[in-house]
């Protein structure tokens, strides 16, 4: 089984302005975002091929300067969904493609490995997205981006066999209560990975957008307003901890877990 990943880049963030090429300090010196995650891309095992998609001539120009294959994509695509779609037929004859996207550098390998095993054990999800349950640390992390009008990690609630209910950037479900740093918590930490067959990227960017889509700016919602089953596949942290680059103040909290990984 071919499995392709693809990085979504693009320069034009609204809430982080040429987020891709913020410089990140680790215990292997300083490496730009897009570099660090698609170095992530890379250590994940029984993928074929890496490319970074992207319609800024800078991010492509840097990534192919440290070896990254590029495809450049319209500047029409309004998500990173869209822009794998072009991807997928740019370069037909995957099975599964994967989005990991550009600000994910911090992505185990294993997350999109489980992923990968879940998508193609599940004959009915068009789309397979991992999820990584809350401790009480990751929970409160959440509730202060929140409380300070920032928008931070998505959250998931799903069903019987992993059926996504919801994606939100507000915490969900609510839970009325406080939890010690190391307890688990009912809330469920959206990983921005995603796992396609063809077919959904192919009809993906003829579906409207929906009014949940607008509402929470998550591209996930259309396969859910579509009626599509959207897998969430549980993961485990290992003792590494997760966060994506939102806002420039995540920075900070992204090279200190870097330091971690000495």
């Amino acid at each position: 089984m071919s499995v392709l990943i693809a990085i979504p880049a693009r320069y034009a963030s609204t809430r982080y302005p040429g987020k891709p090429l913020v410089a990140l300090r680790g215990p292997d010196g300083e490496k730009t975002l897009i570099r660090r995650s698609w170095e992530a891309a890379c250590a994940v095992r029984g993928v074929d091929r890496v490319v970074v998609a992207t319609d800024d001539a800078r991010i492509a120009d840097h990534a192919a300067g440290f070896g990254a294959e590029v495809v450049m994509t319209s500047s029409d695509a309004r998500n990173g969904t869209e822009r794998c779609a072009e991807v997928a037929a740019a370069l037909p004859g995957c099975d599964i493609l994967i989005n990991l996207q550009g600000d994910a550098p911090l992505t185990p390998p294993w997350f999109v490995e489980d992923l990968i095993a879940g998508l193609q054990g599940d004959d009915e999800a068009a789309i397979a997205t991992p999820v990584l349950r809350c401790d009480g640390a990751a929970l409160a992390g959440l509730l202060a981006d929140r409380r300070a009008g920032r928008v931070g990690g998505t959250t998931a609630v799903f069903g019987a066999g992993g059926r996504a209910l919801y994606f939100s950037k507000e915490v969900i479900p609510y839970t009325g209560r406080d939890y010690a740093p190391d307890a688990l918590t009912p809330v469920w930490h959206h990983v921005g990975v995603y796992a396609y067959r063809p077919a959904a990227l192919r009809d993906y960017p003829s579906w409207p957008q929906g009014p949940l889509e607008e509402l929470e700016g998550l591209e996930q919602l259309r396969f859910l307003e579509q009626g599509r089953k959207v897998l969430c596949v549980p993961v485990e942290s290992r003792g590494r901890r997760f966060w994506e680059l939102n806002n420039p103040s995540d920075v900070a909290v992204i090279e200190a877990m870097l330091a971690e990984t000495r």
